[in-house]
């Protein structure tokens, strides 16, 4: 082993002991944490999506995720070991057949979607970490004094305009039931 595969064992050594990397394949759904600086302040962005390739290079190596943002596809490289990604969560293992997911770049809607792996070890895993999940939100539920957290309400002056109901129509749903009813 030469010098310089030597320092980038160490260097990716050091990197991992800082903060641990899951293991994710393509087709994998992750949610990556990147650090953003603006002006002078720092914050965490999360950046979901499927991972559709994986270039293992020692130091170099790097993934690239895609997600659809506004029916617009975004695609982002990230190095593996950079300083600004701050943490890489696993959201669902995907099964698929291939180490590059490419054609997804093609497809749109049902056509793109990939089925999650549920049998072997990725498939026990997966439902592992799902129970994992489900008793630390528990846990967190039963810290909150038994109450979940709330949910969004829906704007009062928006019902009372006759929005927001199913169908279409334009707040006349209530309307022509009373019609029909004489």
């Amino acid at each position: 082993m030469n010098t310089i595969e030597r320092l980038d064992r160490d260097q990716i050594a050091k990197l991992t002991s800082q903060r641990a990397m899951p293991d994710f394949n393509p087709g994998d759904t992750v949610r990556v944490n990147v650090k953003v600086i603006e002006g002078t302040r720092e914050r965490i962005q999360a950046f979901e999506g499927v991972c559709i390739a994986r270039k293992n290079r020692g130091l170099n190596s790097s993934f690239t995720v895609r997600k659809i943002s506004y029916n617009e596809g975004v695609e982002r490289i990230f190095p593996l070991y950079s300083p600004r990604i701050d943490s890489v969560e696993l959201v669902r293992r995907g099964d698929v057949r291939r180490a590059k997911l490419y054609y997804l770049r093609g497809r749109r809607g049902k056509s793109a979607r990939i089925s999650e792996k549920t049998t072997g070890a990725a498939g026990k895993a997966a439902l592992s970490e799902r129970a994992e999940a489900s008793a630390a939100k528990a846990a967190a539920v039963a810290a909150t004094g038994g109450k979940a957290p709330a949910k969004r309400k829906a704007k009062a002056g928006k019902a009372a305009k006759g929005g927001g109901g199913s169908g279409g129509d334009a707040g006349g749903g209530a309307a022509k039931a009373a019609k029909a009813g004489k």
